[in-house]
């Protein structure tokens, strides 16, 4: 099928699915709280939706690319490991320290998770792009993240030792991840900066085209190899850390969704990939909030139930792929 077709096809699906998230719900259609619902809840949680299934599936695309690896995604460099330590030093630490956790205090408990998510996640981000102008091998980088993640995981399970029972349980709600957790002001400023982010992404496509054939054939037509890496590298972490700094550590959508877009469009031109997985990323987050509120009345499931029961299938598929012998580019 044409490309243009395609994209055209996935475009129409885009409001489809808004309209849907927006009629569906707990609430019914024409009560007196209906409209009220829709603009301050239905609304809000929809443009987050969007906006971090878009961003974390083009920073999946980036990372698997720079890594030459299908299962790599998002948390590959620990930034949403470094996200979530900033989040416990919040919520852990200011409990353990002064009796009462920041995340009682509303506005301001949440304005600092979402300032501490991101101080972490660009330390890592500072640390790895550091690293990435002084190392050859992407497979370093790839071990460094991997460390980092290990490093923060331990802290924070000393953090949680100290902790009170009720932090530690705001701790795991967070860790649950949620696209209802942004709303008022917030959401403006989620969505304008995954906004600004993403488009800024598409000037990469071509230096990405060069490295998918490898750092050797770059280098021989021109390209400066160890500050594009650095860049793609920073555009994949910031994505990331801005993702999490506000929804929380949402799994599986930067993994499968590029192996989506590969597998509708059967291509791996950059230009072409890196819109497709734009709006596959969109749409996928949409479905998935939309599968998330069936239960109704009865409540919610946690987002991440719903995106590893669509994810993981395709990381295993990839898996078994590459060792059929076949590749995923």
């Amino acid at each position: 099928m044409n490309n243009t077709l395609l994209f055209v096809i996935l475009l129409l699906l885009i409001p489809f699915l808004v309209f849907c998230n927006l009629m569906t719900g707990s609430v019914e259609m024409g009560s007196e709280l209906w409209k009220t619902v829709v603009m301050t809840i239905r609304l809000p949680q929809t443009l987050t939706a969007m906006s971090c299934g878009a961003g974390l599936s083009v920073a999946g695309l980036l990372m698997q690319t720079i890594f030459r690896n299908p299962l790599a995604g998002p948390s590959v460099l620990g930034v949403s490991s470094a996200a979530s330590l900033g989040v416990a030093f919040v919520l852990l630490l200011s409990g353990a320290i002064g009796g009462t956790s920041l995340s009682h205090f509303g506005v301001i408990g949440n304005s600092a998770i979402i300032l501490a998510a991101i101080a972490g996640s660009l330390c890592v981000m500072i640390a790895i792009v550091w690293l990435s102008r002084r190392v050859a091998g992407n497979a370093t980088l790839l071990i460094s993240g991997v460390m980092i993640g290990y490093i923060a995981s331990a802290i924070i399970g000393v953090l949680k030792a100290y902790a009170n029972e009720e932090d530690i349980h705001a701790y795991v709600i967070w860790g649950l991840g949620s696209f209802s957790r942004v709303s008022g002001g917030q959401v403006g400023v989620f969505v304008c900066l995954i906004a600004i982010l993403l488009p800024l992404t598409m000037l990469l496509a071509k230096p990405l085209n060069m490295m998918l054939m490898g750092d050797l054939y770059a280098l021989n037509l021109g390209l400066n190899v160890k500050l594009h890496r650095m860049w793609i590298i920073a555009a994949a972490g910031i994505l990331t850390a801005v993702v999490t700094a506000y929804c929380g550590p949402i799994m599986f959508l930067g993994l499968a969704v590029p192996h989506i877009a590969r597998g509708i469009f059967r291509t791996s031109d950059h230009r072409i990939l890196l819109p497709a997985t734009l709006i596959c990323g969109a749409e996928l987050s949409l479905l998935c909030n939309l599968i998330s509120k069936m239960p109704g009345a009865n409540g919610v499931l946690p987002i991440n139930s719903v995106t590893a029961l669509i994810g993981a299938p395709i990381a295993l598929y990839v898996l078994l792929k590459r060792k059929s012998g076949e590749h995923y580019i």
